[in-house]
């Protein structure tokens, strides 16, 4: 349900600001959101515990999420929050791709198959 107030929100928010703002004053309102929840949870001192390796992929991970959400928000400016999400669902078949090929995941019939399915249902909802 959030994901999907994501897109509708964002839609209506977008409207007459600039996506690079819009997604710089998203990211700041979730930055504070999950500090906060971090430290409700009490989860604060365990960041000396995180190791470089670690460190250095969660920043990395940061970096593409930034970049998904810029220019998922483009997108909604230019299209229907609809076709936008469902593209945005595609990233199932890229993760499905790149975890055969980096993380040794099992290509399997049934998960190719999943893939096939979300790339139709994509096409069908654009």
């Amino acid at each position: 349900m959030f994901a999907a107030l994501v897109a509708v929100l964002g839609k209506v928010g977008i409207s007459g600001v600039d996506t690079t703002l819009a997604t710089a004053i998203r990211a700041v309102v979730m930055a504070v959101f999950l500090v906060a929840a971090a430290l409700v949870l009490g989860k604060g001192g365990l960041l000396g515990s995180v190791g470089r390796r670690p460190l250095l992929f969660i920043t990395l991970s940061g970096l593409a999420g930034a970049l998904s959400w810029l220019f998922y928000f483009l997108a909604l400016r230019h299209g229907p929050a609809v076709g936008v999400s469902a593209l945005d669902r595609l990233s199932v078949v890229f993760v499905f791709v790149l975890a055969v090929a980096f993380l040794g995941t099992a290509f399997t019939w049934k998960a190719a198959l999943g893939a096939v399915l979300v790339v139709i249902g994509t096409i069908l909802l654009t």
